[in-house]
C-alpha cells in the first residue's frame, strides 16, 4: 500500500504541476485579458516606485518571460522521469518554486490581491499548490538536489 501511494505522489506531483504550468502558457503567450489585467497591474505597481515596464511585454518580468520559465520548468519535470535524468526533476522542481515563490509573494505583497480577475482566488489557490507541490517535490528529490549543487560547486571551483 505503502509503495503504490508513493509511486502516485512521485508521478503525481509532477503531472500536476506540468499541467497548471503548461495550461497557464494559452494566457500568457496569447496575451489574454486575464493576462493583461495582472501583468498590467504589476506594471502598475512597479512604476510607482519608478520601474515602470518591468512587468511589461517586453520587461524583464514579462508574461513571456514568466511563460518561458514554466514552459523550461514543464520540460525539466517531464524529462526528469527518463532513466538517468531524475536530477533534471530536482531542477525542475526548484525552478517551479521559484516562479510560485514570486507568484504567491506578488498576490499577497502588492495591489495585484488574491483575486484580480475575479476567479474567487482560483488562481491564487493554484499558485499555493504549485508551490507546495514543488516544495514537496525538492524534498522528494533531494539527494539529487544535492547531487546538483555539488556538481554546481565543483565547475565553479574548477573554473577558477
Amino acid at each position: 500500500m505503502k509503495t503504490w501511494i508513493w509511486r502516485i505522489v512521485t508521478i503525481g506531483l509532477p503531472l500536476f504541476v506540468c499541467a497548471i504550468f503548461l495550461d497557464s502558457l494559452r494566457y500568457k503567450f496569447t496575451d489574454a485579458a486575464e493576462t493583461q489585467v495582472i501583468f498590467g497591474l504589476l506594471d502598475d505597481w512597479a512604476a510607482s516606485w519608478g520601474a515602470a515596464g518591468l512587468f511589461g511585454h517586453t520587461g524583464l518580468f514579462s508574461q513571456y518571460v514568466i511563460g518561458s520559465a514554466e514552459l523550461a520548468a514543464s520540460t525539466l519535470l517531464l524529462t526528469g522521469f527518463l532513466p538517468g535524468l531524475k536530477r533534471l526533476q530536482a531542477l525542475g522542481s526548484l525552478l517551479g518554486l521559484a516562479i510560485m515563490t514570486g507568484a504567491v509573494n506578488f498576490h499577497l505583497f502588492t495591489p495585484l490581491g488574491i483575486d484580480p480577475n475575479n476567479d474567487g482566488g482560483g488562481l491564487f489557490v493554484a499558485a499555493c499548490l504549485v508551490w507546495l507541490s514543488c516544495l514537496a517535490l525538492l524534498v522528494i528529490n533531494r539527494h539529487e538536489a544535492a547531487g546538483l549543487g555539488r556538481d554546481l560547486l565543483r565547475a565553479l571551483r574548477t573554473s577558477r
